[in-house]
């Protein structure tokens, strides 16, 4: 058993004389820092504006909204597979993928050829014409779902595909009432905000008709990990909290923003019992944990051996390319015939083809089985941080998308917030890039492309080893 020890408050000022020792000392015997895998790969000298430059750009023509990461933010200018270079050519090992977005690595040159060769012949065209682009790519995307899900409407983005779920789910069953769980994250329009259950992710405007149940949070919730448990919350808001008839349920298998967490064993299914009696249907947002990114399945849905209604997807949908989906059954597609419903660039031939491929590259690498392998390779190795550092409150997830949490008191599960940022910077400075989230903000997002390898994990935990060594 490990050995719970009182840790002293974490101080960012005495961490940076540390770490400029540990620079000093680095500097002096190299051989003690971990060593990044080999790669066969140089990128071309970049002559384009510095990092001051067009951070300077940023701050005075775009919004202020958009942040960055790091007190001093990398300028990325090269990608390649797993991997990421600076303008100064230094390359650094991509764990976070773009937010799980980059599934087949990064320029992955098939999805490439797609994209070079379809914008060289058209562009743009809409789809009020004929192309065999977007009718291929349907036609392969369905064939990856179960049962009647086989009618697709592409998007430009996940926010954009549960907008729409949300739309047709409402109209579909006759009634606005809609279930979501708290700590979720589905977008930020109108109706997606609303569906969202994260305070920092939702503005004051008009939000209507949600309802947000207990999150089945096997950390942090209050009945572990019985789903059946969380499960009956849902059925008392469709009791108490409405007319009894609802729209919809929407969730995520895993939650990716909320920081890696996956829903309770026996949730989904007593869930959907539920809400399908009450006239709704089910929507499972797989924009973040679809596309093989778990290992075991294809969909994050499929673990829970459920089958929903309508499916929305984006992200991992394109590889980087802007490209989003919602896939449902031919009788409730036809409720967008009766009124006009379109979209400019949805379906687009540039981003379809993008998409086909990147299917064909899931298949003919693949890369769900090494999503599983590797995937698992890596969990295992974080759970031994985990029996070695106190601050490690949870290890979950699975795939390649994983969550490490860290907390000051693992009786209380005080969030570590500071600490969570020094050790981003401090993996960061040894060339691992990973991502955060939860709603306290004190999770690792990992969420690698799906090429990773062994030799990548044990960078990956060697260099996290060295780093929470340090707080």
């Amino acid at each position: 058993m490990m050995m719970m020890t009182r840790r002293l408050p974490f101080s960012p000022r005495l961490a940076a004389a540390s770490k400029s020792t540990l620079s000093q000392a680095a500097r002096e015997n190299d051989s003690l820092l971990p060593k990044m895998p080999p790669f066969d790969y140089s990128p071309p000298p970049y002559t384009g504006p510095s990092a001051d430059e067009i951070l300077a750009k940023r701050r005075q023509f775009l919004n202020p909204a958009i942040f960055h990461f790091f007190k001093k933010p990398l300028c990325l200018v090269d990608g390649k597979r797993q991997y990421l270079f600076d303008d100064k050519g230094r390359r650094y090992l991509d764990a976070f993928g773009g937010i799980a977005t980059v599934g087949c690595g990064h320029s992955h040159p098939e999805v490439v050829e797609a994209v070079v060769n379809q914008i060289k012949r058209l562009q743009h065209s809409t789809i009020l014409y004929l192309n065999p682009a977007i009718a291929d790519f349907a036609e392969a995307l369905a064939s990856k779902f179960p049962g009647d899900l086989k009618v697709v409407f592409f998007t430009n983005s996940g926010t954009e595909a549960n907008e729409l779920a949300l739309m047709m789910a409402r109209l579909y069953s006759g009634c606005h009432d809609v279930i979501s769980i708290r700590n979720g994250y589905h977008g930020n329009a109108a109706g997606t905000m609303g569906a969202t259950a994260q305070g920092s992710y939702k503005f004051n405007v008009v939000q209507t008709g949600v309802h947000h149940a207990l999150n089945p949070d096997q950390y942090r919730g209050v009945f572990g990990s019985d789903g059946l448990k969380y499960a009956k919350d849902v059925e008392d808001i469709v009791t108490y909290g409405t007319s009894g008839h609802v729209g919809a349920f929407i969730a995520e298998a895993v939650q990716g923003v909320g920081g890696i967490m996956e829903l309770a064993p026996g949730y989904l299914p007593a869930v959907y019992n539920t809400i399908r009696k009450a006239g709704g249907l089910c929507i499972a947002d797989e924009v973040q944990s679809g596309f093989a990114r778990t290992g075991s399945h294809f969909w994050g849905f499929e673990a829970h051996g459920v089958v929903p209604d309508i499916v929305t997807m984006a992200k991992g949908i394109g590889n980087g390319i802007p490209l989003g989906a919602v896939i449902t059954t031919p009788e409730i597609a036809k409720v967008l015939t009766y009124r006009s419903y379109f979209n400019t660039f949805g379906g687009n031939p540039v981003c379809t083809a993008a998409g086909h491929a990147v299917l064909k590259v899931i298949e003919k690498e693949q890369l769900q089985q090494n999503a599983l392998t590797v995937g698992s390779y890596l969990k295992d190795r974080l759970l031994s941080l985990k029996d070695k550092y106190e601050i490690i409150g949870d290890v979950r997830g699975r795939g390649m998308m994983l969550g490490i949490e860290l907390v000051t008191d693992h009786q209380l599960k005080t969030p570590a917030k500071d600490e969570t940022l020094y050790v981003m910077e401090q993996m960061k400075d040894m060339g691992v890039l990973i991502g955060k989230g939860g709603f306290f903000g004190n999770v690792f997002r990992i969420t690698p492309p799906l090429c990773f390898t062994k030799e990548d994990a044990d960078f990956l935990v060697d260099v996290m080893d060295y780093s929470l060594s340090k707080v």
